[in-house]
């Protein structure tokens, strides 16, 4: 091996670079973005659970992993419905018990310190449990959720000693650097705005007043901690909203804290704005590394280390970004939960092995709905404390059969064949990747195309036997006589008994997708669910008019409401849709639809049938029942998307 035995500092030289930030020499320029799913009790204090999520990330070789948004003063500040509360009484051990965590697992620990300034008291995208105070802004204000009242002089200082106390106390119990949140419309970022803040006292005004806060919370936190000990401050490079700061208003607070602080990172954005957030925490449908500008541009005019942020997870970008020093850092989020060892699979020159984030939200998603975080690509996410526990190797080799190729099917092969069995997989069509072909079909879903190569891949080095163009029937299993068999053949496309749907003009969605040359200039879509949007969004870019018939009352409803927050934009943009419409027959010149007790002729050159998936159950019974241990996986066990199939998949093959 040798002392320069790591291929990645040769293909990335720059980002495996150690860097000195402060008293600390990071081993890389990779941080763990700031992340907070719920998993914190109802104290406000670390779980178990919560740590382990923040050890894997460190085991995955981050330089740092910050914890995001670590409230300083819960009488004002909690916006969330479940954030760890620095000013809690017993919030120590747990605080303490993650550092060293961090620390023994070979990364820094960093903690960001916030603040919700208003949306401690209003109901925000943060939740709605708790918002019985009052609400405390910089100026009055009357909004949607209840009245703001203008935050008192003497809270402002009451707020900037707890920023001071917080900061002391996490360094105490362990933590290597903080970080203050001065983005995305909390606290600080209200008090930047020209908009929001309309105080006549020392604290609004020109932008240096509006920044006072901001300005004394540093010298306080500064004081606090020493002059060593490294302060990050999160800062917006522009909010892009009329309510907030532009790009040259954040370059000018950003030299404001320039001496103040040891790393700068750019960010962007408002939370309180769907699409916006879809911006901030960017979806498919931006470029990866699409706000790495604002940093380039902010570090034009500091000379503190600039860190940037954006939906990056490619090393090679990576590189590209500090090598053409557009940015110091680079900071990753949810790429760290797709992948929580993208770093060490960087160094070891591995980039092809990395798993793609989807940008899908789900972990966002699942923080809200059930105070967990989970992944759709990553089975692991959220249950890294069960993970801990090894699990019990096969009492003997098994011959295991997997009918289906599709995402569900390969995650039960590869963690099948990696437990030691004998696996065949055997899928009906030429190729691997199921529905991921065409959910992939789209120009904005590159992510899942990649995910569609890894598993391929890594089907291909578990040592695999892949059978395809091949139906397997109960016959076909009877033969084979496996051990165990595992049913993951997806689910069928509904075609409704709707007069006309048999017409040369109507298109299948799957088929619509895969084959765009089949669609004429008017497409009229029926059904407006996940699919029929995405579809839309698709089918318009690439050139045509498009039209969506749904029955219910609005399009996309089941999807998570962070995807939905960036995807119904571009519905809207995309297509002209028609709500509580039925369709009543499919004609050659479109689809005749009735809506409020009128029937009208949609016109269309091509119908698509984007009306849904049924499970196949009856052929799932027939074949589970020639194999005593059986598992079904993925869309023919319950119709749903990509993380059902690869959760199921992979842990029915963990108890084989």
């Amino acid at each position: 091996m040798g002392a320069k035995s790591c291929k990645g500092k040769e293909l990335y030289p720059h980002l495996f670079e150690p860097l000195r930030i402060g008293n600390l020499r990071l081993k890389n320029r990779i941080v763990g973005a700031p992340t907070s799913p719920a998993m914190i009790d109802e104290n406000g204090h670390m779980t178990p659970a919560m740590i382990a999520y923040l050890e894997e990330k460190a085991r995955g070789g981050v330089a740092v992993v910050t914890y995001g948004e670590s409230i300083t003063h819960s009488a004002t500040g909690k916006s969330h419905n479940k954030q760890l509360q620095l000013d809690s009484d017993g919030v120590k051990q747990g605080l303490a018990e993650c550092a060293r965590a961090i620390h023994n697992a070979g990364a820094y620990a960093n903690i960001q310190l916030s603040h919700g300034g208003k949306y401690g008291g209003l109901v925000s995208v943060g939740g709605n449990i708790g918002k019985t105070n009052r609400a405390y802004g910089p100026s009055d204000e009357e909004t949607l959720q209840g009245k703001v009242y203008e935050m008192p002089y003497a809270m402002i200082l009451e707020i900037v000693d707890a920023y001071a106390k917080a900061a002391l106390l996490v360094k105490n119990c362990g933590f290597d650097m903080i970080q203050i949140h001065a983005a995305h419309g909390w606290l600080f970022s209200q008090f930047l705005s020209p908009v929001g803040n309309r105080r006549t006292d020392e604290f609004g005004g020109s932008l240096e007043n509006r920044a006072r806060f901001l300005m004394l919370t540093l010298d306080a936190v500064r004081k606090a901690v020493g002059p060593h000990f490294p302060i990050e401050i999160r800062l917006s490079g522009d909010d892009l909203t009329d309510v907030g700061l532009n790009q040259e208003q954040c370059i000018q607070v950003a030299e404001m804290v320039d001496d103040k602080v040891d790393l700068i990172n750019v960010s962007c954005g408002n939370h309180e704005d769907p699409e916006i957030f879809c911006r901030t925490h960017p979806s498919a449908f931006w470029k990866h590394g699409v706000n790495v500008y604002l940093a380039a541009e902010i570090k034009k005019h500091v000379k503190t280390p600039v860190a940037c942020v954006g939906s990056l997870n490619d090393p090679k970008q990576m590189e590209e970004i500090i090598a053409s020093g557009q940015a110091d850092v680079i900071e990753i989020g949810r790429a760290l939960l797709a992948d929580p060892f993208l770093p060490q699979k960087a160094l070891e020159g591995k980039a092809d092995d990395i798993t793609p984030c989807l940008r899908c939200y789900e972990c966002f998603g699942e923080t809200g709905k059930s105070e967990t975080v989970k992944c759709t690509v990553n089975p692991i996410m959220g249950q890294q404390l069960e993970a801990r526990i090894p699990k019990m190797a096969p009492s003997f080799k098994k011959r295991v059969l997997i009918v289906g190729g599709g995402p569900g099917g390969m995650e039960a092969a590869i963690t099948a064949a990696n437990r030691g069995h004998n696996v065949t997989l055997v899928e009906k069509s030429g190729d691997l990747g199921g529905n991921l072909h065409p959910a992939g079909a789209a120009f904005f879903k590159e992510d899942i195309r990649i995910l569609c190569k890894r598993l391929k891949q890594r089907v291909q080095a578990s040592g695999v036997q892949v059978l395809l163009n091949t139906e397997v029937t109960p016959q076909y299993v009877r033969a084979f006589d496996p051990d165990t068999l595992v049913v993951a053949i997806g689910s069928n496309e509904l075609c409704p008994p709707i007069k006309g749907i048999h017409l040369q003009n109507v298109v299948m969605a799957i088929d619509a997708e895969l084959h765009p040359e089949k669609l004429g200039r008017r497409v009229a879509i029926m059904g407006g669910g996940l699919v029929g949007g995405e579809a839309a969004i698709s089918f318009h870019h690439a050139g045509h008019e498009v039209s969506i018939i749904e029955m219910k009352p609005a399009v996309a409803t089941e999807v998570n409401s962070f995807y939905r927050g960036g995807l119904l934009p571009q519905i809207e943009r995309s297509a002209k849709i028609y709500v509580d419409t039925k369709v009543m027959e499919i004609v050659p010149e479109g689809v005749k639809v009735e809506s409020a007790g009128k029937e009208f002729l949609i016109e269309a050159d091509t119908v698509v049938c984007a009306l849904g998936f049924r499970a196949p159950y009856a052929a799932v019974d027939a074949l589970c029942s020639e194999v005593d241990e059986n598992y079904i996986v993925g869309d023919c066990r319950n119709v749903g998307q990509i993380y059902g199939a690869i959760n199921n998949g992979y842990y029915a093959a963990l108890n084989i």
